[in-house]
C-alpha cells in the first residue's frame, strides 16, 4: 500500500472513529469549517463542482456560481458528517432524520411483491435515506460499491453500509447483475447511485442540454425482472432533516427493442434527476467530470480521491 493510501485511509478511519463522538453542533459547526476552507482554496474538486453548477444553472453569475460552490461543498460536508455518526444514531434519531414525500410509491410497490428499484442520483446523504428504509420501514435492500483503492478503506465502506442494513455487492467483476436480478424477483429492493456511470458503456441522455452518459443497469434491471422503477431525489434544507421525494415509476416501453427501451428509460430517469437538481443544485455532490466534451481518459483505477464519492 502506497504511503498516499495509508494516509487515505487512515484519515476515513479517523473520521468515523472521532466525528462520530461528536455532540452533533460540534459535527455540524467541523463540517462547516472543512467546507469553507476546502472552497477557499479553490482545489480541483471546487473548480470542477462550480463547473457543473454552471450546466445546471446557465444563466447564473460568476458570483452566484461562488455562492453555490460554497453552498455546494457545505453539503458535501454535511453529508460526510452525518455519514461518520450514522452508526452512532439511535434508531428514532434515524427515522426523525429523514422525510420523505410520495414514499406511497415505495410501500405500494413493496407490497405487490414484484421488485423495486430505487435509483438516486448524489443528492444530499442516500445513506441516511437507505437507513431510513431499514429502520422505519424495516425492509432490507441491496447495492452496489464501486471498488476503491485502497482495499481496506473498501472494506470500510462495505462494513459502515451493511452496519446499516444494507447488502453490498462490489461494482466489478461481472457478477452484480445476477444478483441484483436475484434479488428483485424474490420480492425484493435493490438501491442504485445512477447519475455517473462508472463503466462507459453506458447510455447516453440528454441532461441539462448536453450528452451525459448514465448506467443502463435501472433500466435493464427493470425489464428483465418486472421490478418497478423509482426516481428518488434528496436535499436538505435549514433544518436536520433531510427532505425527500420518491418519484412515479418509470413505465417499460411498450414497443422497440432492448436498447431502445433503456435508451428511453434511462433518459427518463436523467430527467426526474434533474427536475431534483434544478430545483437544488447546491446538494448535488457532483465533483467529478460528467457531460462527455468534459470527460478526459478514465484512469484503470478507481479510488476516493478528488472529490469522489462512493
Amino acid at each position: 500500500m502506497s504511503a498516499r493510501d495509508r494516509l487515505t485511509d487512515a484519515l476515513y478511519g479517523l473520521g468515523w472513529g472521532t466525528v462520530k463522538k461528536l455532540p452533533e453542533p460540534a459535527a455540524v459547526r467541523l463540517g462547516r469549517t472543512i467546507a469553507d476552507l476546502a472552497w477557499k482554496q479553490r482545489g480541483k474538486g471546487v473548480k470542477r463542482l462550480e463547473s457543473n453548477y454552471a450546466r445546471v444553472v446557465p444563466d447564473a453569475s460568476p458570483e452566484r456560481l461562488a455562492e453555490l460552490s460554497r453552498a455546494g461543498m457545505r453539503s458535501y460536508l454535511r453529508y460526510w458528517m452525518e455519514s461518520f455518526r450514522l452508526p452512532a444514531w439511535s434508531p428514532e434519531r434515524i427515522r426523525n432524520g429523514f422525510d420523505p414525500k410520495d414514499v406511497h410509491h415505495l410501500t405500494d410497490g413493496l407490497a405487490s411483491d414484484q421488485g423495486v428499484i430505487l435509483a438516486l442520483p448524489h443528492l444530499g446523504n442516500w445513506d441516511l435515506a437507505g437507513a431510513w428504509v431499514t429502520t422505519e420501514l424495516e425492509t432490507p435492500f441491496t447495492t452496489v460499491a464501486e471498488r476503491l483503492r485502497p482495499e481496506t478503506l473498501y472494506d470500510r465502506f462495505v462494513a459502515y453500509r451493511e452496519g446499516l442494513g444494507m447488502e453490498v455487492l462490489p461494482h466489478s467483476g461481472g457478477t452484480a447483475f445476477g444478483t441484483l436480478a436475484r434479488r428483485l424477483r424474490d420480492g425484493g429492493l435493490v438501491c442504485l447511485v445512477s447519475d455517473r456511470d462508472l463503466s462507459a458503456s453506458g447510455v447516453e441522455v440528454d441532461f441539462f442540454g448536453a450528452t451525459a452518459r448514465m448506467p443502463a443497469g435501472p433500466a435493464l434491471l427493470a425489464q428483465q425482472t418486472g421490478a418497478l422503477l423509482l426516481p428518488v431525489t434528496l436535499w436538505y434544507d435549514d433544518s436536520p432533516v433531510m427532505q425527500g421525494r420518491v418519484h412515479p415509476p418509470i413505465e417499460v416501453p411498450e414497443s422497440g427493442t432492448r436498447a431502445e427501451k433503456t435508451s428511453v428509460m434511462t433518459q427518463a430517469l436523467a430527467d426526474a434527476f434533474a427536475s431534483g437538481i434544478a430545483e437544488h443544485p447546491e446538494d448535488w455532490h457532483m465533483l467529478q467530470r460528467l457531460w462527455l466534451d468534459d470527460l478526459e481518459p478514465r484512469p484503470s483505477a478507481a479510488g476516493a480521491q478528488d472529490g469522489e464519492r462512493p
